[in-house]
């Protein structure tokens, strides 16, 4: 844990991943083939951390929580109370958080029904507006 917290001083001194970070924090999440809780939740931190959110570290950061959630290829109880924090933390839920259900729920071979109750109140919440301009 010791670099990845090298690697988030570097980020947040810049307020945003470029390249060379999430190559390392991908080195460094990934090294034992599967992420853990403890590096799941430095994730989501630094997620919710970064000043200025860029499509490659986004996209890293859905693919590696969905990497740890459906290690087994089920999604219990446990794991839908702790997505269920991840995703109302800021009080809404998002189209992206919205797609992110979706795909778990497409690639878990059994979701519990706990997961399945926040799954469907999930989608039914009002999708974003969004403005031109």
């Amino acid at each position: 844990m010791l670099r990845l917290r090298q690697i988030e001083q570097e980020i947040m001194a810049k307020g945003k991943v470029d390249s060379p970070e999430l190559e390392a924090l991908r080195r460094q999440l990934y090294v034992s083939g599967k992420i853990d809780r403890p590096k799941a939740d430095f994730l989501v931190e630094l997620h919710k951390r970064v000043q200025h959110m860029n499509p490659g570290f986004n996209q890293f950061y859905y693919t590696a929580i969905k990497d740890h959630v459906l290690q087994d290829g089920r999604i219990d109880a446990e794991k839908t109370g702790w997505l269920r924090q991840l995703l109302s933390a800021d009080g809404k839920l998002d189209d992206e958080e919205r797609k992110f259900l979706h795909e778990l729920k497409g690639e878990a071979k059994h979701c519990s029904p706990e997961f399945e109750a926040l799954f469907v109140g999930s989608m039914k919440q009002p999708a974003e507006q969004r403005t031109c301009g």
